[in-house]
Protein backbone atom coordinates (compact mmCIF):
# COMPACT_ATOMS: atom_id res chain seq x y z
CA UNK A 1 0.00 0.00 0.00
CA UNK A 2 1.33 3.43 -1.18
CA UNK A 3 1.84 6.23 1.70
CA UNK A 4 -1.50 7.90 -0.04
CA UNK A 5 -3.27 4.82 -0.06
CA UNK A 6 -2.52 4.33 3.65
CA UNK A 7 -3.04 7.75 4.69
CA UNK A 8 -6.42 7.66 3.21
CA UNK A 9 -7.39 4.73 4.93
CA UNK A 10 -6.26 5.83 8.45
CA UNK A 11 -8.66 9.52 7.66
CA UNK A 12 -11.62 7.25 6.69
CA UNK A 13 -11.18 4.90 9.46
CA UNK A 14 -10.45 8.23 12.58
CA UNK A 15 -13.75 9.04 10.64
CA UNK A 16 -15.82 6.61 11.24
CA UNK A 17 -15.04 6.46 14.70
CA UNK A 18 -15.58 9.52 14.88
CA UNK A 19 -18.50 9.31 13.86
CA UNK A 20 -19.63 6.13 15.46
CA UNK A 21 -18.37 8.15 18.75
CA UNK A 22 -20.46 11.02 18.32
CA UNK A 23 -23.52 9.11 17.54
CA UNK A 24 -23.15 6.85 20.83
CA UNK A 25 -22.68 10.17 22.81
CA UNK A 26 -26.32 10.98 21.56
CA UNK A 27 -27.58 7.91 22.69
CA UNK A 28 -26.49 7.87 25.95
CA UNK A 29 -27.65 11.39 26.30
CA UNK A 30 -31.20 10.61 25.76
CA UNK A 31 -30.98 7.97 27.77
CA UNK A 32 -29.48 10.36 30.74
CA UNK A 33 -32.36 12.34 30.32
CA UNK A 34 -34.81 10.04 30.46
CA UNK A 35 -33.32 8.65 33.60
CA UNK A 36 -33.01 12.25 35.64
CA UNK A 37 -37.38 12.10 35.56
CA UNK A 38 -38.21 11.76 38.77
CA UNK A 39 -40.72 8.94 38.45
CA UNK A 40 -40.48 7.27 41.63
CA UNK A 41 -43.53 6.47 44.13
CA UNK A 42 -45.31 7.69 45.80
CA UNK A 43 -45.19 10.81 43.42
CA UNK A 44 -44.06 10.03 40.19
CA UNK A 45 -43.95 12.44 37.44
CA UNK A 46 -45.52 10.68 35.15
CA UNK A 47 -46.27 13.50 32.61
CA UNK A 48 -42.38 14.88 31.98
CA UNK A 49 -41.66 11.53 31.54
CA UNK A 50 -44.99 11.16 29.28
CA UNK A 51 -43.71 14.83 27.16
CA UNK A 52 -40.33 13.23 26.76
CA UNK A 53 -41.03 9.86 25.05
CA UNK A 54 -43.67 12.22 23.06
CA UNK A 55 -40.63 13.80 22.10
CA UNK A 56 -38.61 11.23 21.21
CA UNK A 57 -41.59 9.59 18.94
CA UNK A 58 -41.92 13.13 16.66
CA UNK A 59 -37.92 12.84 16.30
CA UNK A 60 -38.65 9.31 14.80
CA UNK A 61 -42.36 10.10 12.80
CA UNK A 62 -43.66 8.05 15.08
CA UNK A 63 -47.64 7.98 15.78
CA UNK A 64 -48.29 9.09 19.07
CA UNK A 65 -51.28 8.50 21.40
CA UNK A 66 -52.04 9.77 25.29
CA UNK A 67 -54.50 7.71 27.48
CA UNK A 68 -55.89 7.85 31.26
CA UNK A 69 -57.73 5.40 32.11
CA UNK A 70 -57.27 6.88 35.29
CA UNK A 71 -56.26 10.42 35.76
CA UNK A 72 -52.85 11.93 36.25
CA UNK A 73 -51.68 8.77 35.18
CA UNK A 74 -50.63 8.87 31.51
CA UNK A 75 -50.28 5.68 29.18
CA UNK A 76 -48.37 6.84 26.08
CA UNK A 77 -48.67 4.63 23.17
CA UNK A 78 -46.58 4.78 19.73
CA UNK A 79 -46.92 3.34 16.03
CA UNK A 80 -45.14 2.29 13.20
CA UNK A 81 -47.37 1.59 11.29
CA UNK A 82 -46.29 -1.87 8.85
CA UNK A 83 -46.98 -2.46 5.47
CA UNK A 84 -49.34 -5.02 6.10
CA UNK A 85 -51.21 -4.03 8.85
CA UNK A 86 -53.48 -6.80 8.60
CA UNK A 87 -50.97 -8.97 10.70
CA UNK A 88 -51.08 -9.86 14.28
CA UNK A 89 -49.07 -7.03 15.48
CA UNK A 90 -45.93 -6.47 18.10
CA UNK A 91 -46.07 -4.90 21.10
CA UNK A 92 -42.94 -3.60 23.25
CA UNK A 93 -43.97 -2.95 26.82
CA UNK A 94 -41.96 -0.67 29.27
CA UNK A 95 -43.22 0.99 32.23
CA UNK A 96 -42.21 4.41 33.15
CA UNK A 97 -42.62 4.46 37.05
CA UNK A 98 -39.45 3.08 39.86
CA UNK A 99 -39.38 2.40 42.78
CA UNK A 100 -38.58 4.57 45.80
CA UNK A 101 -34.72 5.93 46.87
CA UNK A 102 -32.67 6.31 50.06
CA UNK A 103 -30.61 9.00 48.32
CA UNK A 104 -27.88 9.15 51.61
CA UNK A 105 -27.44 5.37 50.68
CA UNK A 106 -26.11 6.01 46.89
CA UNK A 107 -22.71 6.45 45.60
CA UNK A 108 -23.99 8.76 43.01
CA UNK A 109 -27.44 10.87 43.44
CA UNK A 110 -30.19 8.62 41.88
CA UNK A 111 -31.29 10.59 39.57
CA UNK A 112 -28.28 12.52 38.16
CA UNK A 113 -27.52 9.66 35.49
CA UNK A 114 -24.16 10.12 35.97
CA UNK A 115 -21.19 7.76 34.06
CA UNK A 116 -18.64 6.97 36.23
CA UNK A 117 -15.80 7.23 33.36
CA UNK A 118 -13.38 4.84 35.14
CA UNK A 119 -15.82 1.96 34.44
CA UNK A 120 -18.74 3.65 32.29
CA UNK A 121 -21.91 2.37 34.54
CA UNK A 122 -24.42 4.60 34.52
CA UNK A 123 -25.94 5.19 37.85
CA UNK A 124 -29.88 5.95 38.25
CA UNK A 125 -32.71 4.79 39.69
CA UNK A 126 -34.22 2.37 36.74
CA UNK A 127 -31.31 1.90 34.67
CA UNK A 128 -31.85 -1.67 34.90
CA UNK A 129 -35.39 -1.45 36.17
CA UNK A 130 -36.32 -1.06 33.36
CA UNK A 131 -36.23 2.85 31.24
CA UNK A 132 -33.51 1.06 29.87
CA UNK A 133 -35.31 -1.42 28.04
CA UNK A 134 -37.97 1.58 26.86
CA UNK A 135 -35.13 3.59 25.25
CA UNK A 136 -33.86 0.83 23.76
CA UNK A 137 -36.58 0.09 21.87
CA UNK A 138 -36.83 4.09 20.79
CA UNK A 139 -32.80 3.74 19.97
CA UNK A 140 -33.57 0.19 17.89
CA UNK A 141 -36.41 1.76 15.89
CA UNK A 142 -33.97 4.83 15.32
CA UNK A 143 -31.33 2.62 13.35
CA UNK A 144 -33.51 0.37 11.40
CA UNK A 145 -35.20 3.73 10.19
CA UNK A 146 -32.01 5.12 9.28
CA UNK A 147 -31.22 1.73 7.40
CA UNK A 148 -34.66 2.88 5.70
CA UNK A 149 -36.22 -0.76 6.74
CA UNK A 150 -39.77 -0.82 6.27
CA UNK A 151 -41.47 -3.34 9.12
CA UNK A 152 -44.47 -5.48 7.42
CA UNK A 153 -45.83 -5.85 10.85
CA UNK A 154 -47.27 -2.93 12.83
CA UNK A 155 -44.96 -2.05 15.79
CA UNK A 156 -46.34 -0.38 18.94
CA UNK A 157 -44.92 0.64 21.80
CA UNK A 158 -46.49 1.60 25.09
CA UNK A 159 -44.89 3.53 28.17
CA UNK A 160 -47.28 1.81 30.98
CA UNK A 161 -47.52 4.14 34.69
CA UNK A 162 -48.04 1.76 37.95
CA UNK A 163 -46.33 -1.17 37.15
CA UNK A 164 -43.66 -1.03 40.40
CA UNK A 165 -47.38 -0.95 42.29
CA UNK A 166 -49.12 -3.70 40.77
CA UNK A 167 -49.85 -2.00 37.54
CA UNK A 168 -53.81 -1.84 37.70
CA UNK A 169 -54.55 1.31 36.30
CA UNK A 170 -51.91 1.18 33.81
CA UNK A 171 -50.89 -1.80 32.01
CA UNK A 172 -54.20 -3.84 33.53
CA UNK A 173 -56.79 -1.50 32.36
CA UNK A 174 -54.76 -1.08 28.83
CA UNK A 175 -54.73 -4.85 28.10
CA UNK A 176 -58.62 -5.52 29.29
CA UNK A 177 -59.46 -2.16 26.96
CA UNK A 178 -60.96 -2.17 23.60
CA UNK A 179 -57.97 -0.08 22.50
CA UNK A 180 -55.54 -3.40 22.78
CA UNK A 181 -58.49 -5.34 21.20
CA UNK A 182 -58.21 -3.59 18.13
CA UNK A 183 -54.57 -3.47 18.30
CA UNK A 184 -54.27 -7.13 17.09
CA UNK A 185 -51.32 -7.93 19.07
CA UNK A 186 -49.61 -11.19 17.84
CA UNK A 187 -46.37 -11.11 20.70
CA UNK A 188 -45.25 -8.46 23.19
CA UNK A 189 -42.24 -8.17 24.75
CA UNK A 190 -41.66 -6.75 28.08
CA UNK A 191 -39.07 -7.15 30.56
CA UNK A 192 -36.20 -9.40 32.07
CA UNK A 193 -33.38 -9.35 34.53
CA UNK A 194 -30.54 -8.76 34.23
CA UNK A 195 -27.44 -11.46 33.91
CA UNK A 196 -24.28 -11.25 35.71
CA UNK A 197 -22.94 -13.97 33.14
CA UNK A 198 -22.31 -13.42 29.64
CA UNK A 199 -25.39 -14.75 28.48
CA UNK A 200 -29.13 -13.20 27.81
CA UNK A 201 -31.39 -14.02 30.25
CA UNK A 202 -35.25 -15.33 28.64
CA UNK A 203 -38.86 -15.00 30.67
CA UNK A 204 -41.86 -17.35 29.28
CA UNK A 205 -43.82 -16.72 32.57
CA UNK A 206 -43.62 -15.60 36.24
CA UNK A 207 -44.67 -16.37 39.57
CA UNK A 208 -47.92 -15.54 40.68
CA UNK A 209 -48.77 -13.47 43.96
CA UNK A 210 -50.69 -14.20 46.98
CA UNK A 211 -49.91 -12.06 49.67
CA UNK A 212 -51.28 -13.34 53.05
CA UNK A 213 -52.00 -11.99 56.23
CA UNK A 214 -52.67 -14.67 59.42
CA UNK A 215 -54.42 -13.68 62.34
CA UNK A 216 -54.49 -15.56 65.55
CA UNK A 217 -56.57 -14.65 68.66
CA UNK A 218 -56.59 -15.32 72.18
CA UNK A 219 -58.01 -14.44 75.94
CA UNK A 220 -55.58 -12.00 76.73
CA UNK A 221 -53.76 -12.56 80.54
CA UNK A 222 -50.91 -11.88 82.90
CA UNK A 223 -47.67 -11.78 81.65
CA UNK A 224 -46.26 -14.25 83.84
CA UNK A 225 -48.95 -16.75 83.71
CA UNK A 226 -48.88 -20.20 81.37
CA UNK A 227 -51.90 -19.88 78.86
CA UNK A 228 -52.99 -22.70 76.42
CA UNK A 229 -53.36 -21.17 72.75
CA UNK A 230 -52.52 -17.95 73.40
CA UNK A 231 -52.45 -15.74 69.76
CA UNK A 232 -48.62 -15.69 70.18
CA UNK A 233 -48.34 -18.81 70.57
CA UNK A 234 -50.63 -20.47 68.13
CA UNK A 235 -49.06 -17.82 65.65
CA UNK A 236 -45.14 -18.54 66.79
CA UNK A 237 -46.11 -21.94 65.45
CA UNK A 238 -47.93 -21.41 62.27
CA UNK A 239 -44.82 -19.23 61.44
CA UNK A 240 -42.20 -22.34 62.36
CA UNK A 241 -44.45 -24.26 59.94
CA UNK A 242 -44.12 -21.78 57.23
CA UNK A 243 -40.51 -21.69 57.76
CA UNK A 244 -39.98 -25.46 57.18
CA UNK A 245 -41.60 -25.12 54.34
CA UNK A 246 -39.71 -22.09 53.42
CA UNK A 247 -36.75 -24.51 53.80
CA UNK A 248 -38.33 -27.32 51.75
CA UNK A 249 -38.14 -24.95 48.97
CA UNK A 250 -35.19 -22.85 49.14
CA UNK A 251 -33.08 -26.13 49.71
CA UNK A 252 -34.17 -27.26 46.27
CA UNK A 253 -32.55 -23.88 44.51
CA UNK A 254 -29.68 -24.83 46.42
CA UNK A 255 -29.16 -28.05 45.01
CA UNK A 256 -29.68 -26.79 41.79
CA UNK A 257 -32.53 -29.09 41.56
CA UNK A 258 -34.50 -26.42 40.64
CA UNK A 259 -34.45 -22.54 39.52
CA UNK A 260 -35.40 -19.71 41.94
CA UNK A 261 -38.47 -18.95 39.80
CA UNK A 262 -39.74 -22.95 39.56
CA UNK A 263 -40.19 -22.86 43.16
CA UNK A 264 -42.67 -21.09 45.80
CA UNK A 265 -41.12 -18.22 48.04
CA UNK A 266 -42.85 -17.28 50.71
CA UNK A 267 -40.97 -14.48 53.10
CA UNK A 268 -42.55 -13.18 56.33
CA UNK A 269 -43.12 -9.05 55.64
CA UNK A 270 -44.56 -8.04 59.09
CA UNK A 271 -45.21 -9.01 62.38
CA UNK A 272 -47.72 -7.18 64.36
CA UNK A 273 -48.80 -7.82 68.45
CA UNK A 274 -48.42 -6.82 71.62
CA UNK A 275 -50.25 -3.81 73.43
CA UNK A 276 -48.61 -0.15 72.64
CA UNK A 277 -47.69 1.78 75.50
CA UNK A 278 -46.00 5.18 75.77
CA UNK A 279 -42.78 3.77 76.58
CA UNK A 280 -42.96 0.69 73.64
CA UNK A 281 -44.94 -2.10 74.56
CA UNK A 282 -47.15 -2.89 77.58
CA UNK A 283 -44.79 -6.06 79.14
CA UNK A 284 -47.10 -7.89 81.56
CA UNK A 285 -50.19 -8.47 79.54
CA UNK A 286 -50.34 -11.16 76.78
CA UNK A 287 -51.97 -9.72 73.83
CA UNK A 288 -55.28 -10.98 72.62
CA UNK A 289 -54.28 -10.74 68.38
CA UNK A 290 -51.11 -11.15 66.56
CA UNK A 291 -50.83 -11.30 63.13
CA UNK A 292 -48.12 -12.30 60.62
CA UNK A 293 -48.16 -11.32 56.63
CA UNK A 294 -46.59 -13.50 54.12
CA UNK A 295 -45.49 -11.98 50.36
CA UNK A 296 -45.71 -15.48 48.62
CA UNK A 297 -44.72 -16.33 44.48
CA UNK A 298 -46.28 -19.18 43.34
CA UNK A 299 -45.01 -20.19 39.72
CA UNK A 300 -47.93 -21.72 37.07
CA UNK A 301 -45.71 -25.38 36.99
CA UNK A 302 -46.81 -25.64 40.88
CA UNK A 303 -50.42 -26.71 42.30
CA UNK A 304 -51.59 -23.85 43.59
CA UNK A 305 -54.79 -25.57 45.39
CA UNK A 306 -52.36 -27.77 47.51
CA UNK A 307 -50.82 -24.40 48.91
CA UNK A 308 -54.38 -23.36 49.53
CA UNK A 309 -55.29 -26.05 51.44
CA UNK A 310 -51.55 -26.46 53.26
CA UNK A 311 -52.43 -22.14 54.48
CA UNK A 312 -55.91 -23.45 56.05
CA UNK A 313 -55.15 -26.72 57.44
CA UNK A 314 -51.46 -25.93 58.60
CA UNK A 315 -51.08 -22.34 58.38
CA UNK A 316 -53.55 -21.15 60.02
CA UNK A 317 -56.08 -23.82 60.84
CA UNK A 318 -59.19 -22.79 62.89
CA UNK A 319 -59.23 -25.44 65.46
CA UNK A 320 -56.35 -22.92 66.72
CA UNK A 321 -58.49 -19.88 66.58
CA UNK A 322 -56.33 -18.99 63.55
CA UNK A 323 -58.22 -17.03 60.34
CA UNK A 324 -56.48 -15.81 56.84
CA UNK A 325 -56.96 -13.49 54.56
CA UNK A 326 -55.03 -12.62 50.90
CA UNK A 327 -54.24 -8.73 50.51
CA UNK A 328 -53.61 -9.99 46.91
CA UNK A 329 -54.34 -13.26 45.15
CA UNK A 330 -53.88 -13.82 41.67
CA UNK A 331 -54.36 -17.71 39.88
CA UNK A 332 -51.83 -19.13 37.89
CA UNK A 333 -54.34 -20.20 35.47
CA UNK A 334 -56.23 -18.26 32.98
CA UNK A 335 -59.40 -18.54 31.93
CA UNK A 336 -59.09 -21.36 30.15
CA UNK A 337 -58.18 -23.61 33.18
CA UNK A 338 -54.40 -23.82 31.70
CA UNK A 339 -51.26 -22.52 33.31
CA UNK A 340 -50.66 -18.91 32.25
CA UNK A 341 -47.66 -18.73 30.33
CA UNK A 342 -45.39 -18.77 26.99
CA UNK A 343 -44.90 -22.07 25.09
CA UNK A 344 -40.87 -21.84 24.14
CA UNK A 345 -41.48 -24.82 22.21
CA UNK A 346 -41.62 -25.11 18.33
CA UNK A 347 -45.96 -24.25 18.76
CA UNK A 348 -44.14 -20.59 19.32
CA UNK A 349 -42.87 -19.08 16.24
CA UNK A 350 -41.49 -16.40 17.94
CA UNK A 351 -39.57 -17.95 20.66
CA UNK A 352 -37.64 -19.06 18.09
CA UNK A 353 -37.61 -15.90 15.96
CA UNK A 354 -36.19 -13.77 19.20
CA UNK A 355 -33.21 -17.30 20.04
CA UNK A 356 -32.17 -16.76 16.33
CA UNK A 357 -32.40 -12.88 16.44
CA UNK A 358 -30.31 -12.90 19.34
CA UNK A 359 -27.52 -14.90 18.18
CA UNK A 360 -27.13 -13.10 15.13
CA UNK A 361 -26.63 -10.16 17.07
CA UNK A 362 -23.62 -12.05 18.28
CA UNK A 363 -25.33 -12.76 21.93
CA UNK A 364 -25.75 -15.79 23.95
CA UNK A 365 -28.80 -17.53 25.83
CA UNK A 366 -29.38 -19.31 28.98
CA UNK A 367 -31.98 -21.59 29.11
CA UNK A 368 -35.56 -20.39 29.12
CA UNK A 369 -36.91 -19.22 33.10
CA UNK A 370 -39.76 -18.28 35.10
CA UNK A 371 -39.25 -14.34 36.46
CA UNK A 372 -39.16 -14.93 40.17
CA UNK A 373 -41.32 -11.97 40.72
CA UNK A 374 -44.32 -9.91 38.83
CA UNK A 375 -43.86 -8.20 35.60
CA UNK A 376 -46.91 -6.39 33.68
CA UNK A 377 -46.36 -9.36 30.83
CA UNK A 378 -48.88 -11.37 33.20
CA UNK A 379 -51.77 -8.98 31.84
CA UNK A 380 -51.24 -9.91 28.35
CA UNK A 381 -50.72 -13.62 29.44
CA UNK A 382 -53.86 -13.87 30.70
CA UNK A 383 -55.27 -12.40 27.81
CA UNK A 384 -53.83 -15.12 25.49
CA UNK A 385 -51.13 -13.17 24.08
CA UNK A 386 -48.06 -14.52 24.35
CA UNK A 387 -45.33 -12.25 26.11
CA UNK A 388 -41.76 -13.08 26.82
CA UNK A 389 -39.78 -10.97 29.49
CA UNK A 390 -36.58 -9.74 27.93
CA UNK A 391 -34.25 -7.29 28.79
CA UNK A 392 -30.68 -7.48 27.20
CA UNK A 393 -27.88 -6.63 30.41
CA UNK A 394 -25.44 -9.48 30.22
CA UNK A 395 -22.59 -9.10 32.33
CA UNK A 396 -24.68 -6.85 34.94
CA UNK A 397 -25.08 -7.85 38.69
CA UNK A 398 -28.81 -7.26 39.48
CA UNK A 399 -29.57 -4.14 41.17
CA UNK A 400 -33.19 -3.76 40.77
CA UNK A 401 -34.77 -2.24 43.37
CA UNK A 402 -31.39 -2.07 44.88
CA UNK A 403 -29.02 1.18 45.74
CA UNK A 404 -26.64 2.28 43.62
CA UNK A 405 -28.55 0.63 40.50
CA UNK A 406 -26.27 0.92 37.39
CA UNK A 407 -25.79 -0.30 33.51
CA UNK A 408 -22.80 -0.10 32.18
CA UNK A 409 -22.81 2.08 28.85
CA UNK A 410 -21.30 -0.84 26.72
CA UNK A 411 -24.26 -3.11 27.59
CA UNK A 412 -26.45 -0.79 27.02
CA UNK A 413 -25.31 0.01 23.39
CA UNK A 414 -24.77 -3.37 23.01
CA UNK A 415 -28.62 -3.94 23.97
CA UNK A 416 -30.03 -1.49 21.05
CA UNK A 417 -27.87 -3.85 18.76
CA UNK A 418 -29.65 -6.80 19.95
CA UNK A 419 -33.31 -5.33 19.76
CA UNK A 420 -32.52 -3.92 16.27
CA UNK A 421 -31.95 -7.54 15.42
CA UNK A 422 -35.16 -8.76 17.03
CA UNK A 423 -37.42 -5.80 15.52
CA UNK A 424 -36.16 -6.33 12.08
CA UNK A 425 -36.99 -10.34 12.43
CA UNK A 426 -40.35 -9.78 13.95
CA UNK A 427 -41.35 -7.27 12.28
CA UNK A 428 -41.24 -9.46 8.77
CA UNK A 429 -42.17 -12.11 10.18
CA UNK A 430 -45.03 -14.34 8.27
CA UNK A 431 -45.85 -17.87 9.33
CA UNK A 432 -46.60 -19.68 6.88
CA UNK A 433 -48.44 -22.99 6.55
CA UNK A 434 -47.50 -25.54 9.47
CA UNK A 435 -45.50 -22.67 11.07
CA UNK A 436 -42.71 -22.13 8.69
CA UNK A 437 -41.85 -18.89 7.53
CA UNK A 438 -41.29 -17.87 4.44
CA UNK A 439 -38.98 -15.02 4.62
CA UNK A 440 -36.49 -16.85 6.97
CA UNK A 441 -33.86 -17.61 4.24
CA UNK A 442 -34.09 -13.74 3.67
CA UNK A 443 -33.24 -11.69 6.87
Amino acid sequence: MSFNGLFYFIAVALLLLTTSTIANDSILSRFQQYLQIDTAHPSPNYHKAADFIISQAKSLSLESRTIEFVKNKPLILLKWTGKNPDLPSILLNSHTDVVPVEPHKWSHPPFDAAIDHENGNIYARGSQDMKCVGLQYLEAIRKLKDAKFEPLRTIYLSFVPDEEIGGHDGAEKFANSEIFDEMNVGIVLDEGLASPEDYYRLFYAERCPMWLVIKATGAPGHGAKLYDNTAMENLLKSIESVRRFRASQLDMVKAGLKEEGEVVSVNMVFLKAGTPSPTGFVMNLQPSEAHAGFDIRVPPIADQASLERRIAEEWAPASRNMTFEYKQKVSVYGANGKPILTAYDSSNPWWSLIEEAIVKAKGKIGKPEIFPASTDARYFRMKGVPAIGFSPMANTPILLHDHNEFLNKEEYLKGIEVYESILKSFASFVEGKNGKDPLRDEL
